[in-house]
């Protein structure tokens, strides 16, 4: 099996290097998370199970920041007779009597810039960069880039996100999304509130059964010591195609995509471990 970046995201990943090593007062750090299911916009990247993920984040005194970012992924074995699920492009073509695609990891290049207009107000601009590693047969390919800008106000934040060929569909799509995190007045907990709108003529898209959508979720967090736990209720059943309790499809022993509502939990750690426990 093939696992290896093609050039645009090694040349993003040569730029942040560069980056670092210019800059006297950069930060280098590392965030693992072990997570009960790898949400993406209210659809599951892991068929409901668990995910690994790992990042190296940079960040240089200017603002300027870039990162690596990666987890395990199950977008199923598709064969000829397949049907397509979002975010899979609907216009694959296969070859007959072949399983083409079984992609398993995914890895996004990130490069940003984030400063702020007064001690409250704050906002952040990039672009991140999304590659799929497996097994496609070398027949697909599903990689893409997305620009963003968000704000954010105290523990409120907004950030809008676009993609002129979204999963190399040759389709535009976009996506806005809110968030607080309303801290608590007991025991460190938190409260971590997200809603979100996919739109643009990827979704809009009746011949293939797509529709834009909302997804939200709400939950409540807590540190302990160098560790962070989430536990969330997250729901983007709006989109229908795949929601398995309304859609027409099998989603009881590999529910690959699906955007049912569904319980989340979480744990993360930061490293360098520099904060007192």
């Amino acid at each position: 099996m093939q696992l290896a970046m093609n050039s645009r995201l090694a040349g993003i990943g040569i730029a942040a290097l560069a980056l670092a090593s210019g800059a006297a007062q950069a930060e280098l750090s590392s965030t693992v998370t072990i997570a009960s299911d790898y949400d993406f916009r209210g659809i599951t990247q892991t068929a409901l199970d668990p995910a690994f993920q790992a990042s190296l984040d940079w960040s240089g005194e200017s603002g300027v920041y870039a990162g690596l970012w990666g987890s395990n992924i199950d977008f199923g074995t598709y064969e000829p007779s397949a049907q397509y699920i979002p975010p899979l492009p609907p216009d694959v073509e296969f070859v007959p009597g072949e399983e083409d695609i079984d992609l398993n990891v995914e890895v996004d290049a990130i490069l940003g810039y984030a400063g702020s207009f007064t001690d409250d107000l704050g906002y952040d601009v990039g672009a991140t960069y999304y590659k799929y590693l497996g097994d496609n047969n070398g027949e697909t390919d599903f990689d893409y880039t997305e620009v963003y800008a968000g704000i954010s106000y105290k523990i409120l934040s907004t950030k809008v996100w676009y993609s002129w060929d979204f999963s190399n569909s040759g389709d535009s799509a976009w996506y806005a999304e809110a968030n607080g995190d309303i801290p608590l007045p007991w025991w460190d907990l938190g409260v971590a509130l997200h809603a979100g709108y996919n739109g643009g003529n990827y979704w809009d898209d009746a011949e293939n059964d797509l529709s834009e959508f909302y997804d939200y979720s709400v939950g409540i967090t807590r540190s302990f010591g160098h560790f962070d736990v989430a536990v969330k209720y997250i729901d983007g059943s709006d989109l229908k195609e795949s929601d398995c309790s309304r859609a027409s499809i099998e989603c009881g022993g590999d529910p690959v995509f699906s955007s049912e509502a569904k319980a989340f939990v979480s744990i993360s750690s930061t490293f360098p471990w520099t904060k007192k426990e």
